[in-house]
């Protein structure tokens, strides 16, 4: 009962603050996480989560109307799989079923969430959002972080989606690319001819600098041959079958040998169920059922 009164006298304590417009942000509290790379999180207070989630609320319909259909992270009916498995129809359709060879270029965006720039984001969300108080609201949960935006946020998804939504509109629109996929920072653009490829890493390149203050990871652009199995979202895909990227392999086994309860093995079977895993699955199931 006493925690019921707390939230309530909170909610209404929110409420107050967002009204006389005397809310403000208070301090993310950081952590390191390896998945498999170190990534910093920032984690909110309640409060700010409470209004961080509401705001999402609102916001996700309006903006996700005007993103691409290929645009597949943090969207209701998208993920991982669903891009790969767009992936695998775009080979098929531009292979002719494999009776043609064709090129799919991969890029990066360098340090995505560090690199985008508060006032080209508020400026896009402008766009859309004309009234002033849920603006002002919105700039205060932008700007809550000192650059760029934090890993722990839920709006920080949307933001994400928002703000590469300009280089997927390009992509499809100027550049008229009809195989382009994009996942967060990441996209792969597919064609038969790859000089043509080539030549898109300079215009995309000239793209993301000039409208985004964004650049792309210089070691991470790779056009791949399809029949060579293209390596995207931790999966190597090849026309036929689809096998686990060889660092992800080794990452669940090592992990597996830690047998950190039924919940991990229960995630690791659901990565493993969309790709040929047969050995994969026997070793696991050793390492969490060997005493």
């Amino acid at each position: 009962m006493q925690f019921e009164l707390n939230l309530e006298d909170n909610i209404f304590s929110l409420y107050s603050k967002l009204k006389n417009k005397t809310y403000c942000h208070s301090n993310y509290t950081s952590f390191c996480i390896k998945d498999p790379k170190l990534r910093k999180i920032h984690k909110a207070i309640v409060e700010d989560r409470v209004l961080h989630h509401a705001i999402f609320r609102i916001l996700y319909p309006i903006f996700d109307k005007y993103f691409i259909f290929d645009s597949c992270s943090c969207r209701n009916n998208k993920g991982v799989h669903n891009a790969i498995n767009r992936l695998n129809q775009f080979v098929k359709k531009n292979s002719k079923n494999n009776t043609r060879c064709c090129y799919i270029l991969k890029c990066d965006v360098k340090k995505y969430f560090d690199s985008i720039d508060q006032e080209i984001l508020l400026g896009l969300i402008k766009i859309k959002i004309k009234d002033k108080n849920a603006m002002w609201l919105i700039e205060r949960i932008v700007k809550s972080f000192p650059a760029g935006l934090p890993l722990g946020n839920i709006t920080s998804q949307l933001f994400a989606n928002i703000y590469l939504n300009e280089l997927d509109q390009f992509i499809k629109h100027k550049l008229k690319q009809k195989y382009y996929i994009r996942y967060c920072d990441d996209f792969v653009i597919m064609s038969l001819n790859k000089e043509y490829l080539k030549s898109l890493i300079f215009v995309i390149t000239n793209f993301l600098e000039n409208n985004l203050k964004l650049s792309l990871h210089k070691g991470k652009i790779i056009i791949e041959r399809h029949r060579r199995g293209v390596d995207f979202l931790g999966y190597k895909n090849f026309p036929d079958y689809r096998i686990l990227r060889t660092k992800t392999k080794k990452r669940i086994l090592d992990k597996a040998k830690e047998k950190r309860g039924i919940e991990s093995l229960i995630s690791y079977l659901g990565i493993l169920k969309h790709c040929k895993s047969r050995k994969i699955k026997i070793k696991l199931l050793k390492n969490y059922f060997t005493i």
